[in-house]
This record gives structure tokens, sequence and C-alpha cells, in this order.
């Protein structure tokens, strides 16, 4: 079953158990779908990378707005982003966990033989490409900034 097809069979889940936090998210995943399928050169179909990264896009929009919303004290803002965060993350692989991160930076580290902060720029090219929606952007890069100062 593609991702489509999974979005549609939840979202009549959703609206008969009248979820609106669940069937907010999902409307937003499939329209997300429709615009990748209407881009010029796509010819109507999308494969599994755009899926990843149109999903992983959206879980850094959610991410960054609940971020602003939590400094805001906007807690009513907060709750609909978190429940929307938890919908879209039931569609990406399964995140890294930090410890997994440090394991994969200190080899690429390794691997490229960059010692100092200078270097971050080389270790980042690299671990953004292997760890791609494994990981968040910000969580690497503070990594590898911590592991690099070291």
């Amino acid at each position: 079953m593609n991702l489509e097809q999974q979005i549609m069979s939840e979202m009549k889940d959703a609206m008969k158990a009248k979820n609106e936090g669940v069937l907010r998210g999902l409307r937003a995943i499939k329209a997300e779908i429709i615009k990748a399928k209407t881009d010029p050169g796509a010819g109507g179909e999308i494969d599994a990378a755009t899926e990843q990264k149109f999903l992983q896009k959206m879980m850094k929009q959610r991410r960054d707005s609940l971020e602003i919303f939590e400094k805001q004290g906007r807690e009513d803002l907060a709750v609909k982003e978190r429940e929307e965060i938890a919908v879209i993350e039931k569609f990406l692989p399964k995140q890294m966990t930090e410890s997994e991160i440090k394991e994969a930076v200190a080899a690429i580290i390794a691997q490229t033989g960059a010692s100092s902060p200078a270097d971050m720029g080389k270790v980042m090219g690299v671990a953004s490409k292997q760890l791609a929606g494994l990981a968040d952007g910000k969580v690497i890069s503070a990594i590898v900034k911590d592991l690099l100062s070291k």
C-alpha cells in the first residue's frame, strides 16, 4: 500500500472516530501529496524518496512552529502542532537516538579526518547525506560542533 492509499484509509478511520487532530494531520499530508503530484516534471506520480522529503519538511515546519508557540505561551496552538507531529511521525522511518547519532558522527569525523571546528562544513556535508531522514539537522549540527570542539 503506497502512502496515498494509507493516508486515505486512515482518514476514513479518523472521520469515523471523529478525531479532529489526526484528521487535520492526515489532510495536511494529503495536500502535500497532491502538490507533489502536480509539480512540473512529476508526471502525476511520486516516488518514496519524494514522499520522505516532503514528510521531513512538514515535520521540521511543525517542530519550528511548536518551538515558537511554546516560547510565546500559546499552548492551544502548541497542542495542535504536537498532534500533527504525532501523525506525521507514523509515516517516517524511526529516528536515531542521540547516542546513535554521536556514534555515526564520530565515525564520519574519523573518515573525513576532521580535527577542528573549522572542518564542520566538511563533516556536516557527509553527515547530512548519510543521516538524511534518520535524524534532525539541528541535532546533527549540535553533535558535530560538540565533538569537533573537544
